[in-house]
């Protein structure tokens, strides 16, 4: 713990000695904060009265603006509202998809784009076991909305997030374990190097070298063990997909209680034969924070969504996921 607190405050110190951002939201909620990191799809900061406390995410689309300590103002909500008029010149086909970046950072699903032909090709019928997941357009490529069952070429889960029009995207296991991230306990504590926050397949390759170097075998990592036997492709996700995991299981947005979305995102776990997710409890994500935690992050819809205190010896909720 000592070692995690001196991290960040080396972290912040670099940062800009605890200067004081203020990030305002869309519903004008103020933050007093000290921004620590900046994506295109969340805003990772502190609060600025309690510099050593929990690291909070915030979505992008649910930003305003943000001042900085030295007065820098960078107003998102402009950013959009140029967008839209940049829309109205552009073609009908990028101005969607440059809105949906926009609007959507975590995931931008889009309807199929027509084909513009006299007569276009009839659309395919989706298999019978995925009727309400997947649709076919002319091109015969199919297409996915996230919150969907999806079962194809025998690959099934639900689906997370789309791109590329919902033709890709990631989706999710229909099951869950409880599980250790690794069994190393007291002096046996080591850092893997499994650090990207943005590709688990990335952390799942890092410690399959981990493994080979040091003549250990998977059962060291019980929690990547779990996603790896479910077959090729399967992997313990990073932290910034369990975060769209979380967002998307809300309905885009956890600003405000979407009940509805969580219930769908259930009933179609239920159906199918899986287990709902445990809006409650905290999941293992693949990224190392150092060799006692991961980064671990919850469903609901209270912030911090980030926690970073869980051992990894420790048996917390994992999920495994798979790009299609």
């Amino acid at each position: 713990m000592k070692k995690c607190i001196l991290f960040l405050l080396a972290t912040f110190t670099v940062l800009g000695a605890w200067a004081q951002d203020l990030i305002v939201k869309i519903d004008s909620t103020r933050i007093e904060a000290i921004v620590a990191e900046i994506s295109t799809e969340n805003v990772r900061y502190k609060r600025y009265a309690r510099p050593e406390g929990p690291t909070y995410v915030l979505p992008v689309a649910q930003i305003c603006y943000i001042r900085y300590s030295d007065g820098f103002v960078e107003d998102y909500n402009r950013t959009k509202t140029q967008v839209a008029v940049a829309a109205t010149t552009a073609e009908p086909d990028a101005a969607r998809i440059e809105e949906a970046k926009i609007e959507h950072p975590v995931v931008a699903t889009q309807q199929p784009k027509a084909e513009p032909t006299p007569a276009p090709a009839p659309k395919a019928t989706p298999a019978p076991t995925a009727t309400a997941a997947q649709t076919a357009d002319a091109d015969h490529v199919m297409r996915f909305e996230v919150g969907q069952y999806y079962d194809y070429n025998g690959l099934r889960g639900i689906v997370v997030v789309t791109y590329d029009d919902g033709a890709h995207g990631l989706i999710v296991s229909l099951d869950e374990v409880m599980i250790e991230w690794s069994t190393f306990r007291k002096e046996e504590l080591c850092t893997v190097g499994a650090t990207d926050q943005h590709d688990g397949m990335k952390n799942m390759e890092i410690v399959a070298d981990y493994i080979a170097q040091n003549n250990l075998t998977w059962d060291h990592f019980p929690a990547f063990k779990w996603c790896r036997d479910k077959g090729e492709g399967w992997y313990l996700p990073s932290i910034d997909e369990l975060l769209r995991l979380g967002n998307n299981y809300n309905g885009g947005n956890r600003m405000h209680n979407n009940r509805q979305a969580r219930t769908r995102f259930n009933d179609h776990l239920k159906e199918h034969g899986g287990e709902r997710i445990d809006g409650k409890c905290f999941y293992f994500s693949s990224t190392e924070l150092n060799e006692k935690f991961p980064m671990s992050s919850h469903m609901g819809l209270e912030a911090p969504y980030i926690f970073n205190e869980i051992p990894k010896y420790s048996k917390f909720l994992v999920r495994a996921v798979h790009k299609f």
